[in-house]
């Protein structure tokens, strides 16, 4: 299994200098290393945001940065069946969701999500299965582009 990091504190990492933005995912790889016993090989900045900076400081710590192309917007407190209607129809091959732990419904909905999911033939797969490992580049809307 593959680990991914999302910074140490949380911040807008596009306001961040290089060494910032290097202090911010060595710590948390760090603190993920030391439960784990494995170190962090993926990288998605909080908020989404990413710069060439912040992408520079990734791939100097080895890992690849991700992003996602469907939002749940379960941070507002949706329900899994509103989540699914913002989602459902724009799901293809490769899709990345971004969701998060600790929101009111997502914990409930995800058994509903996911076999909404199944049922539409997609398998859900390691977000680490998805991306590309070499010959690609990034493009402005954070997407990797094989080349």
């Amino acid at each position: 299994m593959k680990f991914g990091n999302h910074s140490n504190t949380h911040p807008h990492v596009n306001n961040l200098t290089y060494e910032k933005n290097v202090s911010e995912i060595e710590e948390c790889s760090k603190k993920i290393e030391s439960i784990t016993n494995k170190k962090p090989v993926l990288y998605r900045g909080p908020y989404g945001e990413y710069n060439n900076t912040v992408l520079k400081a990734a791939e100097s710590l080895n890992n690849k940065t991700i992003q996602w192309n469907l939002d749940t917007l379960d941070y507002n407190g949706l329900t899994g069946e509103e989540m699914w209607n913002r989602i459902g129809s724009k799901l293809t091959n490769g899709s990345i969701i971004l969701s998060h732990n600790g929101t009111k419904h997502t914990a409930d909905s995800l058994e509903y999500l996911i076999n909404n999911i199944k049922n539409s033939g997609y398998e859900i797969v390691p977000v680490s299965d998805l991306i590309y490992q070499s010959d690609y580049y990034i493009d402005s809307t954070g997407a990797q582009i094989k080349k």
